[in-house]
């Protein structure tokens, strides 16, 4: 190689030098992104996660009373309201997406890209993209509870029957005759389970709808939580029952001092409910054993949502109370506003904008109609110490 080539790559080589001391320098000085902060005690050990106390990201006024429970699909919600529409939200940031005529008279479901309408006689998909129609579907008579959708199926109830329509254009896969139903199904991978007015719990084929078995229970049962074995549905005898899905046989039930009217939830060891004497408690899934109970100051009125570590149950009005998982222990509250009133079973989904659950509330006034509000746990960093820099030789400057 001659002087001229080594000298040329000696520079090339210099300048590679100065520009990876330049680079460790930037490196240095850009900040690694923070982790998401979690609570600590004292001694370090980290807390279970509350949403409360809570912060508030939005309040959105609908300006319209409810007219039925609205349906959420993680960060996206939809809301029945007055004038016969139903309006979409985006909730992570509360921004519209659409405004729809249509008269739900429970709940929508939500399959696919398409929300189901059940109205007194027809059920009609939209498309979840901008609430135009994708189809209607007439009944000869009314029907009795939300539509589910679920396995690649929508679930209609009417006084009659039981029907399992293809959610692509509402074809008929199959029809039951049952009738007196009183809830919207629980489905799993195999079977539709249904409650009846007449005390019964049906279990009909995924596929077929032929029946599989039958279970009276001593009062008309509530709202079932179906599980890969079990299902936990309450009853107006004043029981949690636990009934074995492969027949169902009663595996155990537990009394309450009054009806469980509102579908239970679970976590893989337990299972969470309240009733009407006022009170939430914790039972062991596999054997009924009661792990915990509190007390309630309100009557709830929604069924109890699981959020972060906790379980949390709200009534009319008042406040919203958590209770941590493990033991119950109050994990702090959301006081409701005293003008307002809380319209609608409560909803949590997983935001980038918030640490652990955000939790969506509607509440509703007389004066103002119903009001949407994102709240997730409050963010309170601690505020460190001042100390002086180091290297900082003090001075004093004379008076003048």
């Amino acid at each position: 190689m001659d002087s001229a080539a080594t000298t040329r790559c000696c520079s090339a080589l210099a300048l590679a030098t100065v520009w990876l001391g330049l680079l460790a320098v930037v490196s240095a000085q850009v900040p690694t992104p923070p982790s998401p902060p979690v609570a600590k005690s004292r001694s370090g050990k980290i807390l279970p996660l509350s949403p409360f106390p809570s912060r508030t990201h939005f309040t959105l006024a609908l300006n319209n009373q409810l007219t039925a429970p609205p349906a959420y699909r993680e960060g996206y919600g939809y809301f029945p309201i007055e004038g016969d529409r139903i309006v979409a939200y985006e909730l992570t940031h509360g921004v519209q997406q659409w405004i729809a005529s249509a008269r739900p008279k429970w709940a929508p479901a939500i399959g696919g890209d398409l929300l189901f309408i059940s109205q007194d006689d027809s059920v009609t998909a939209l498309r979840t993209t901008d609430g135009s129609t994708a189809w209607t579907i007439p009944f000869p008579e009314k029907l009795t509870a939300a539509p589910v959708w679920e396995r690649g199926r929508l679930f209609v109830l009417t006084a009659s029957d039981v029907r399992a329509l293809r959610p692509e254009d509402g074809t008929l896969v199959w029809r039951q005759a049952v009738s007196g139903t009183r809830a919207a199904p629980a489905i799993d991978a195999q079977r539709v389970y249904l409650s009846l007015d007449d005390g019964r719990v049906l279990a009909l084929r995924l596929d077929t709808g032929v029946q599989i078995w039958e279970r009276r229970l001593g009062g008309p049962p509530s709202e079932i939580l179906s599980t890969d074995d079990r299902l936990f549905v309450g009853s107006t005898d004043n029981f949690l029952y636990c009934l074995e899905t492969r027949d169902g046989s009663i595996a155990w039930r537990w009394r309450t001092g009054a009806d469980v009217v509102s579908k239970p939830v679970a976590d893989l060891d337990h299972v969470y409910f309240v009733s009407l004497d006022n009170v939430i408690r914790s039972l062991n899934r596999r054997n009924g054993v009661q792990q915990w109970k509190k007390p309630l100051p309100f009557r709830p009125a929604w069924p109890p949502l699981k959020a972060a570590d906790t379980v949390v149950v709200a009534g009319i009005s008042g406040s919203l109370r958590a209770f941590l998982l493990k033991d119950g222990a109050a994990a702090g509250e959301m006081v409701i506003d005293p003008a307002s009133e809380i319209a609608a079973p409560l909803h949590a989904f997983t935001s980038t904008v918030a640490l652990g659950p955000m939790i969506i509330v509607v509440t509703r006034s007389i004066a103002e109609g119903a009001s949407i509000v994102a709240v997730s746990k409050a963010i309170e960093p601690t505020i460190a110490p001042i100390t002086p820099l180091p290297g900082i030789i003090p001075i004093t400057i004379p008076k003048q």
